[in-house]
């Protein structure tokens, strides 16, 4: 095998998948996704350790959430545009079913949920949420938006009996 430079994500990675897949598409099942994700999350929290493998997750996540801001939601600096356009692309992307359920974008607590999730809607019950990479895609979408400082939890998940997880968005000035 070939020698090679760091790996660099750019947007350019997604691909063209009109070209690439003329035949199946761009769509896969649920649990295509589901086997990637949480046989790297095993591999990467055996060699990490579950703290560290964590916080590998969440910082991919903010990546991706940064990239899909710039790439994918239109710009605009209206807060009830900005959440209409991110619940919307969610939705049609079938990632999940974005809401703010409490707090507005000029405070610095919100407590948003997202439901039908990619990550966990209909995973057995562990004791313990899962959504770490969501933690950190939607830090990574609304230090984008906002231009503060953004750390997001937990706080209810489908894997701890829940039936949408629900996310605290803390914003820092």
């Amino acid at each position: 095998m070939d020698q090679r430079d760091k790996f660099t994500f750019t947007w350019d990675l997604i691909g063209d998948p009109t070209e690439g897949r003329p035949n199946l598409g761009p769509l896969v099942p649920l649990e295509v996704y589901r086997l990637m994700q949480y046989c790297l999350r095993e591999v990467i929290e055996d060699k990490l350790g579950v703290k560290q493998g964590e916080s590998v997750i969440y910082e991919a996540g903010k990546k991706a959430g940064v990239s899909f801001y710039h790439h994918v939601l239109p710009p605009t600096t209206d807060h009830q545009e900005f959440i209409r356009a991110l619940q919307d692309t969610l939705k049609e992307l079938k990632v999940g079913i974005f809401r703010i359920e409490q707090g507005d974008l000029d405070g610095n607590l919100i407590t948003a949920s997202v439901s039908e999730d990619l990550d966990c809607s209909g995973l057995p019950e562990l004791g313990y949420g899962v959504c770490t990479y969501d933690e950190g895609f939607l830090a990574g979408i609304f230090e984008q938006y906002t231009g503060k400082k953004c750390q997001v939890r937990e706080i209810d998940c489908w894997c701890t009996g829940e039936r949408t997880c629900r996310f605290s968005i803390e914003l820092h000035s």
